[in-house]
């Protein structure tokens, strides 16, 4: 999948992956090393995320039911919370860094599934 944002008109990420079942959000990156810049994890439904057992720091953003961004946790380390966000219905792993200049909170995400060739 990739992600855009539509407030901005710029790509945040291209090889992202949806978590949507207990077991994928619950194991989520944890048995990954890094994370390049173009890659994401999106993880719904999901109001908090946890660093736990994880390699690396992450960039997270909650957003809304709209795809709204409603909070940006940026650099969260390994072994931390994140706050539980209001009115989240996903969330949004990225690489360290990721977010920076590229989202702000209000901002309007798009998720595109690429199709597939048959």
């Amino acid at each position: 999948m990739i992600v855009f944002n539509k407030t901005k008109n710029l790509q945040i990420a291209s090889k992202v992956l949806k978590a949507d079942s207990f077991q994928s959000r619950l194991f989520g990156l944890i048995a990954r090393k890094s994370m390049s810049p173009e890659e994401g994890l999106w993880l719904k439904p999901c109001a908090m995320i946890h660093t736990c057992f994880m390699n690396f720091p992450i960039d997270a953003v909650f957003l809304g039911a709209d795809l709204e961004a409603l909070k940006i946790c940026p650099d969260l380390k390994p072994w931390r919370f994140s706050p539980w966000v209001r009115g989240a219905k996903s969330a949004l792993e990225l690489a360290p860094g990721r977010l920076s200049g590229l989202l702000e909170e209000g901002d309007f995400l798009e998720i595109l599934f690429e199709k597939v060739s048959q």
